[in-house]
């Protein structure tokens, strides 16, 4: 596999079980990659290695006063020197290009398990982590990938060069080859503690980071109620604990660097002793004894890639064992106890299932061409249900609870893509990608609804307005008014509008909304309840949602009350004759119900306000 021909049109089927097994599998699966780079690193090598014997005997021609051998040694050195840069330059090409095709390969596996769990991998392994693994645990798995061969060629030279010392001056040879094992081990034991004083820096960095994160995602809300210099202070003692453990783990690499120069040194130093010793008493020649003290010499150069790849392997382990954590989740099906007949059909892969969306565990139903509104005293537990909806089951659940059924078929049981088609989810906080407004709502979808429909349901009239103040041009068009990082240019109401309408413009058989207008004003929202409804006519929609407005607009509401349907019927039905539900709906902002707490309970920048407050109390 070259650049060129990335990205690869399969990754493959990681081993997941151990980060040594996934190391272990990348590298079979650039088994060719690293063959051609440990033949070009043995040809550099061997070219170095060939250095000292040119040499020795070119000094000893000078001493026999031998001008034909001295001519035949320069013209030896002039080709060894030819080798060598040629191998030093396609060693360098392919051990970069095995770098870069490996860690193309973790992304690649990276981003189609993102695909496959959709937002169900935050909800499963920490965000920060995930950042983590598909960004400097790449290049660290890619690092040991390209280090390998290298170390290779230079392992095979170091035996070569022993046994050809051996052979050609055993009274030096000897002490070189004895001498050398203990040189490429020392290090070993120190390799334990300095692997964990790196994983400690880089707990600790991705502490920083996550602290950082949910700062930056509460910073409005810091402001405005002072807390944002506490969680500075937090921040800033965050950093300087990682300063802390990167200076430690530095000073045990350096221990080990100055080891790997120091051994080398005496080594040297008593080769040339126990040499010039010899020499002076005539059992060597001269012209022996430089190149036996060449080559020692020269071994120092591949005794470091053993320092290296212990540093890489060190590094990348524990990336490696991240990245098979993350890859190793799988989107687990529900399984029917033992002795329990399946009642759940089977369709067609290509073939996507209509009907009632219902969910066994908590007895939703949402019948089929439906507005079906559902209120959840619970706001955590309604996102929780809004993503089972669409077959995404959260770590605690996986694999425990039955799966919704879309017209007596399980999700869990179809394909992905038909899963993924059948039954669209948009969480609380869905997130615009930076670029055109064209390019936001060019999605997969169906092709019967047009953008121009879906923005005029989503009530997105001052949002075209606004982009088209914001273009380039007076009067632009705004569908090519580019949207900044995470829409942030716009406001929260603004950019709510803006994923609602790329959601309608997918037209799946089931939407399911997950408070869809919590950041509009009233008339707004009685407007975008109206136009979803009119738009999604014989289609199946799901809102979560405690807004009278919205629900008064639903052509059924479903009460959940403790993980379970408590009343189900016409809004105003059920205002008048179920209290619980009428406490839900009529409370005010910051009330509990039955120790659930209020709307916005599970929104980051709210927890961040909640704790500045809680310290800010503490402090005080």
């Amino acid at each position: 596999m070259q650049i060129r021909d990335l990205p690869y049109p399969d990754p493959g089927d990681p081993d997941v079980r151990s980060g040594p097994r996934f190391l272990y599998w990348l590298g079979r699966n650039q088994l060719g990659g690293q063959c051609r780079s440990l033949a070009w690193g043995l040809l550099h090598q061997c070219g170095i290695a060939g250095l000292p014997l040119a040499v020795g005997f070119a000094v000893q021609a000078v001493v026999d006063r031998s001008g034909g051998r001295l001519a035949l040694s320069g013209g030896l050195i002039a080709l060894l020197g030819a080798l060598i840069a040629v191998g030093d330059t396609m060693l360098h090409r392919t051990a970069v290009t095995n770098w870069i095709t490996a860690a193309a390969r973790v992304q690649q596996l990276l981003a189609r398990k993102t695909a496959e769990l959709g937002s169900a991998l935050t909800r499963r392994v920490a965000a920060g982590e995930v950042v983590a693994v598909s960004t400097g645990d790449v290049e660290k798995i890619g690092w040991f990938v390209e280090a390998l061969s290298r170390f290779l060629a230079a392992a095979t030279v170091l035996v070569i060069i022993c046994a050809g010392l051996v052979v050609y001056l055993p009274s030096l040879g000897i002490v070189v080859a004895l001498a050398m094992p203990v040189l490429a081990l020392a290090v070993l034991p120190l390799l334990s503690s300095a692997t964990a004083r790196a994983d400690l820096q880089r707990e600790k960095a991705g502490r920083a980071t996550e602290l950082a994160a949910d700062t930056v995602a509460g910073l409005r809300v810091l402001r405005g109620i002072g807390g944002e210099e506490l969680f500075l202070g937090r921040y800033r003692s965050a950093s300087q604990e990682v300063r802390r453990a990167a200076v430690r783990s530095a000073r045990m690499w350096a221990l080990i660097s100055g080891i790997q120069v120091l051994l080398p040194g005496l080594l040297l130093i008593g080769v040339v002793c126990y040499g010039a010793r010899l020499a002076a008493e005539g059992r060597i020649e001269v012209g022996q004894l430089v190149t036996v003290y060449s080559a020692v010499t020269l071994l120092l150069f591949p005794l470091r890639h053993f320092q290296e790849i212990a540093m890489a392997y060190s590094f990348s382990r524990p990336s490696a064992k991240r990245a098979a954590r993350v890859l190793a989740l799988e989107r687990t099906a529900y399984e029917e106890p033992a002795g329990r007949p399946a009642a759940v059909p089977t369709v067609g892969t290509d073939v996507v299932p209509a009907g009632d969306l219902y969910d066994p565990e908590t007895g939703l139903l949402a019948p089929a061409g439906e507005f079906t509104a559902v209120v959840c005293g619970d706001p955590d537990a309604a996102g929780a249900l809004a993503e089972r909806l669409g077959g995404h089951a959260t770590a605690e659940d996986a694999g425990k609870l039955p799966s919704v059924l879309l017209g007596g078929v399980a999700l869990d049981d179809l394909p992905l893509d038909t899963a993924r088609t059948a039954v669209l989810v948009q969480d609380k906080d869905p997130v615009l990608l930076s670029g055109t407004l064209s390019e936001l709502l060019d999605v997969p979808s169906s092709g019967q609804v047009p953008a121009a429909r879906a923005l005029a349901a989503a009530q997105c009239t001052d949002v075209l307005q606004a982009l088209a103040q914001a273009a380039a041009e007076p009067g632009g068009d705004p569908l090519r008014t580019r949207i900044t990082e995470r829409g942030r240019s716009l406001s929260g109401g603004q950019r709510q509008r803006l994923a609602l309408a790329r959601s309608l413009v997918t037209d799946p058989e089931v939407l399911v909304l997950d408070e869809p207008t919590s950041a509009v004003d009233s008339h707004t929202e009685a407007r975008v309840a109206r136009g979803v409804k009119e738009l999604r006519a014989g289609r199946t929609t799901v809102v979560f949602a405690s807004s009278p407005l919205l629900l008064d607009h639903a052509d059924r509401v479903v009460f959940v009350h403790e993980g379970a349907v408590a009343a189900a019927g016409p809004h105003r039905e059920l205002l008048h004759g179920d209290v619980r539900y009428r406490a839900v709906v009529t409370r005010h902002p910051g009330e509990e119900v039955d120790g659930a707490p209020a709307t916005g309970a599970s929104d980051p920048a709210a927890r961040t306000a909640r704790q500045a407050f809680a310290d800010i109390e503490e402090s005080a």
